[in-house]
């Protein structure tokens, strides 16, 4: 029910024009055979009449109104639909600047239909100036959430800090691409498919990582061990190896192996290296370069260990003196 009411208040696609077509011959029928002369003297009278202090409002000025402004405001959704369509076929324009010049475009249209509403049925502007503080208020009050969300979205493409497919990670842990931008949320697609709705003004208050802002290019970390038994030199040198064979790694910076730590069972090893693109992934390259080692290690002889202890067993005679 709700789409059925949305797509009569706000036609869109083919149709909607053929739509608006229909009614303005519709309504200049209506006009030039008189027959708003008719329905007036029905509709025009006192039985018909809500008086509100000075002011009178009669059920046909009520239908009339009420038949401008659909009238106007679907013409203002075609043409509003029309202007999309033509941006976003301009390839030349970011994406970002595309959205921006959509909603500013979409802001201005809408706002002309309604002031030319409001002068076809003769309503003074200057009159509704208590009107106009009451829905203030009702902005501040009730519609402030709607309001920072539009207002942050604004913001967002004005500094071009998200862009579409974007590869960013919220506060909150959620990772994924950036697919469409609207006045009151973002959609996400995140990296097992799900597609996550975050309010605009999420991105203004809180932290967000936006892996591929500026550049493409991600580091990696890869932790490893390997028995103290092992030539530790050498095995620095086949994990070096193995990450610098991999196509879609980075020369500049080069790779880098450190040794990090003396642990209880191993030697503690940490691995940098810098890859192309994050958005052709950075677990499947991770994984590559991973069993790369493991295969190098086992031809090498380099052990990685499990964790180990060492018990040592009292003699009964210790054991009876403990018990003393």
């Amino acid at each position: 029910m709700k789409n059925i009411w949305m797509r009569i208040l706000k036609p869109r696609g083919p149709w909607a024009k053929g739509l608006v077509l229909l009614s303005l011959a519709i309504f200049l029928w209506i006009w030039t055979n008189g027959h708003f002369e008719i329905i007036q003297q029905y509709l025009d009278t006192e039985r018909f009449t809500l008086t509100l202090g000075e002011s009178k409002i009669t059920l046909y000025a009520a239908v009339k109104a009420l038949f401008f402004i659909v009238i106007i405001f679907w013409i203002a959704a075609t043409v509003s639909d029309f202007s999309d369509k033509r941006i976003s076929k301009m390839t030349s324009i970011r994406v970002a600047n595309r959205s921006l010049i959509q909603k500013i475009l979409q802001i201005g249209i809408y706002f002309f239909s309604f002031i030319i509403t409001m002068n076809v049925l003769g309503i003074n502007l200057t009159s509704l100036t208590v009107l106009s503080g009451a829905i203030g208020i009702g902005l501040g009050f009730g519609l402030q959430k709607i309001t920072s969300n539009f207002v942050s979205g604004i913001i967002l493409l004005m500094e071009r800090s998200l862009e579409i497919g974007d590869l960013i990670e919220l506060e909150d842990g959620t990772v994924g691409y950036v697919r469409k931008s609207s006045s009151r949320a973002t959609l996400i697609e995140t990296i097992d498919g799900k597609e996550v709705l975050v309010p605009n003004e999420e991105f203004i208050i809180k932290q967000v990582t936006n892996w591929t802002l500026s550049d493409p290019s991600a580091r990696v970390t890869i932790n490893f061990g390997v028995s103290y038994t092992s030539d530790i030199e050498k095995a620095r040198d086949l994990v070096l190896a193995a990450t610098t064979a991999h196509e879609r790694t980075l020369k500049d910076p080069a790779p880098a192996c450190h040794l990090d730590n003396f642990g209880d069972s191993s030697v503690d090893f940490i691995l940098y290296f810098w890859i192309q693109d994050i958005n052709a992934g950075f677990r499947n390259i991770k994984s590559e370069i991973m069993f790369d080692i493991w295969n190098r290690f086992k031809e090498n002889d380099i052990e990685i260990p499990f964790p180990q202890r060492d018990l040592h067993i009292k003699t009964p005679e210790d054991l009876m003196k403990a018990v003393k």
